[in-house]
């Protein structure tokens, strides 16, 4: 085997150089849409070739945090943060987690109970007609008995997901987005089997409810029985699940 060590010393050090711009971005120093300086100029300035200026601004468009553009006008420019893009990398991570057994059903329904209780505070002070509908709409679904069991889940999870919504808190909504998109369609996988849906249903409505009137003590308290409900249905599963294996093995 022949070793490249060139090629090791060199990301080493577009590593290093993709970090040192990273850092100028997130302190400020470069600006959102700045264009940065030219390869050559870069290149020059750190002491280093040009394929690996490359190397570095690959790194950093892959962090989604710069993008180019061609042209006479065109170059690497400093890219505006998508909340969004962000947000599904940190749930990407967080369901392979909870894959693996990372998180535990307690913990799960702990996060979800402590920060959806703040969106629903929140939501009962800020929600809009619009906002209302948009959760009615998802119980309408839900009550349908001729839907999917998949399709059920994917209501559930728009449902909270325009709970959140409706808070009207950009930086609450980004923190919620792993618990909303990663967190709810894994329990939702696991207890589809056992729980009911026209319980599930009728605890949503008594939340939109709540909320309506503004009532973000009352909207607290049925998101907490809907919670006690997933945890009870969770143990359900896997009471279940047991109980098969002990009777595979005595057989």
């Amino acid at each position: 085997m022949i070793l490249k060590y060139d090629e090791v010393v060199r990301t080493g050090i577009a590593r290093q150089v993709a970090e040192n711009i990273r850092s100028a971005i997130m302190d400020g120093r470069l600006q959102i849409d700045e264009r940065l300086p030219t390869e050559e100029d870069l290149a020059r300035s750190f002491g280093i070739s040009r394929p690996t200026v490359r190397e570095a601004l690959k790194r950093l468009a892959a962090q989604n945090l710069i993008h180019s553009k061609r042209g006479p006008t065109g170059g690497n420019f400093v890219k505006r943060p998508d909340p969004e893009g962000l947000s599904k990398a940190i749930t990407g991570a967080a369901t392979l987690l909870v894959g693996i057994g990372a998180f535990d059903i307690d913990e799960i329904i702990t996060a979800r109970l402590e920060t959806e209780t703040v969106c629903c505070r929140l939501s009962a002070k800020n929600r809009s007609d619009e906002d209302l509908a948009a959760m009615e709409a998802e119980i309408a679904v839900q009550r349908d008995a001729a839907i999917s069991d998949e399709d059920f889940c994917a209501s559930d999870v728009r449902f909270h997901r325009a709970l959140v919504d409706s808070t009207s808190n950009g930086p609450l909504k980004l923190m919620m987005y792993t618990v909303i998109e990663a967190f709810i369609p894994i329990t939702n996988m696991i207890v589809f089997r056992v729980r009911e849906r026209h319980h599930v249903a009728a605890l949503h409505q008594e939340i939109v409810d709540a909320i309506r009137i503004r009532d973000d003590i009352q909207a607290g308290d049925a998101l907490g029985r809907l919670l006690a409900y997933v945890r009870e249905s969770y143990s359900a599963v896997l009471d279940a699940r047991a109980k098969r294996h002990g009777e595979q093995q005595a057989s």
